[in-house]
């Protein structure tokens, strides 16, 4: 084969990859009645109290403007086999500021870096509640503070400030990079799927868990909504 024909081959395989693969798309409606937002009260520091200008409340629940929740996480539970993947080569922040973890729900892969960050000028401390993954509870007295964290395996766990009992955040670890959280439009988007059969699941701190089968055509696309139901 000459270079012009090894050339050729080489591209029309790269293709062939891209053709094999779609996105699932979807959103996280909300029905019923949601619970009233319950207001953090800071006194215990206040340091955190003068970071506040309004009233601050809990993300256990976020209804968007549109009807749909935050703070889901949507990932691939089955459907990928044996296939591997490596690891992101940049950071996740994950940052206390103002007295609460920043983002709420967090997603990561296995082997990704995970910067912890001290925002706020007052002592916080990082304990997980992981089970698959070891824990850690890390002291972080100052602000700028940085603590670098990798995890092993896949899981969804509470991560919590023993300081300030109010604050309290989900990592959802994940051995491959088809993962979401939806935000203030409760939408999602799972790129890149080679094409075949999935279970996605969608995953809330307080509704718990719901899946969905879904076919992701060659170079093509799949939805996956869903629906949680406040009580």
């Amino acid at each position: 084969m000459n270079c012009r024909s090894f050339a050729l081959a080489a591209l029309l395989i790269a293709c062939a990859g891209v053709a094999a693969a779609g996105d699932v798309t979807g959103k996280i409606s909300f029905s019923g009645n949601a619970p009233k937002p319950a207001r953090i009260m800071m006194n215990a520091d206040p340091v955190c109290v003068k970071q506040h200008k309004t009233p601050v409340v809990g993300e256990e629940v976020v209804v968007n403007t549109n009807g749909t929740l935050k703070n889901v996480l949507v990932y691939v539970k089955e459907g990928l086999g044996s296939r591997k993947f490596d690891p992101p080569a940049g950071k996740l922040e994950f940052e206390q500021k103002g007295c609460q973890y920043t983002p709420h729900v967090l997603g990561i892969q296995v082997g990704q870096e995970l910067e912890i960050v001290n925002g706020d000028p007052t002592l916080h401390n990082v304990h997980s509640l992981s089970k698959e993954n070891a824990q850690f509870n890390v002291a972080q007295p100052k602000q700028g503070m940085k603590l670098t964290k990798k995890f092993d395996k896949p899981e969804v766990f509470k991560v919590k400030c023993e300081v300030h009992t109010w604050m309290g955040a989900y990592i959802g670890v994940f051995s491959h990079p088809y993962f979401a959280v939806t935000s203030d439009d409760g939408s999602f988007k799972l790129k890149n799927l080679p094409a075949g059969d999935y279970t996605i699941e969608a995953w809330h701190e307080k509704y718990g868990t719901q899946t969905m089968k879904v076919r992701v055509a060659a170079a093509g696309a799949a939805t996956a909504d869903f629906k949680f139901e406040g009580k």
